[in-house]
């Protein structure tokens, strides 16, 4: 069985068949679901479908293409909406200096602000960095966010960033970018993880690993990336698919208090 620990499952591009998607990844072993918050409609969005599908668990938080729209009353309603039932961790929040469709010093200030909520509210941070990762860590680092953890979604940082996510205690996630052709590094990064902090996810309808690539991506997809993982590690440690979904699935239960 798998945890699909990052997916967007409230996009646009489901609504036509939404629940056939969950039913589809549950027939190819996916037995939980975390779909993200990314602003204050889709955290929402997320809670909706947390509590029309008893595997769903939602996050709330506000993505940092996003940050620039965040109003006066906002952080009282993540607040609030982070209280109810099966919201699992606050985020996805961080740094992302490739678009800069907020401005870089409102991310940074955003950011700092949300991690404080985050601790605040006692829940494991999903981090988004990308073009970011000095300023990113050296914000967790000083806003202490080792206090709840988190983790690194979609993780494709280097090998500087792996070992510093690590040593404040964060997950690293790896999606179907671990299928690319020209993600050698990353493949190489993703033999030396200790298996106690590798997640899987695919954050769909993004990233869609080969061979389904240009296609809309779905979390049934969550299983590619789990047999790439496989293969990868298991030159060095004969890791087998069965205990990649196994092991993966219980970080994810344990990092984000899934029963």
């Amino acid at each position: 069985m798998l945890i699909d620990s990052h997916a967007h499952l409230d996009d646009a591009r489901y609504d036509h068949d939404r629940d056939a998607v969950v039913a589809r990844a549950q027939e190819a072993g996916v037995e939980a679901f975390v779909t993200i918050g990314c602003d204050l409609a889709t955290s929402r969005a997320a809670l909706e479908l947390a509590g029309r599908h008893a595997n769903v668990y939602a996050t709330v938080g506000v993505h940092p293409h996003e940050v620039k729209h965040i109003g006066d009353d906002w952080y009282d309603h993540l607040r609030r909406l982070a209280q109810r039932p099966k919201v699992v961790a606050y985020g996805e929040i961080g740094l992302d200096y490739h678009y800069n469709y907020s401005p870089p010093n409102l991310q940074r200030e955003r950011f700092r602000e949300q991690v404080c909520l985050a601790r605040e509210l006692r829940l494991p941070i999903v981090v988004h960095t990308r073009e970011a990762q000095e300023d990113t860590i050296a914000i967790l680092r000083e806003e202490k966010a080792a206090d709840v953890g988190g983790v690194f979604h979609c993780f494709s940082g280097d090998a500087w960033l792996a070992r510093e996510a690590l040593d404040l205690g964060f997950f690293l996630s790896f999606s179907g970018v671990l299928t690319f052709q020209n993600a050698t590094m990353l493949r190489d990064i993703a033999k030396t993880v200790p298996m106690d902090r590798v997640l899987v996810e695919t954050d769909c309808p993004y990233l869609t690993p080969i061979p389904h690539r240009g296609k809309r991506n779905e979390p049934a997809y969550v299983k590619l990336v789990a047999e790439k993982l496989a293969e990868v590690r298991k030159a060095g440690s004969e890791t087998t698919f069965e205990e990649i979904g196994r092991v993966t699935s219980e970080n994810a239960r344990r990092l984000f208090k899934i029963a």
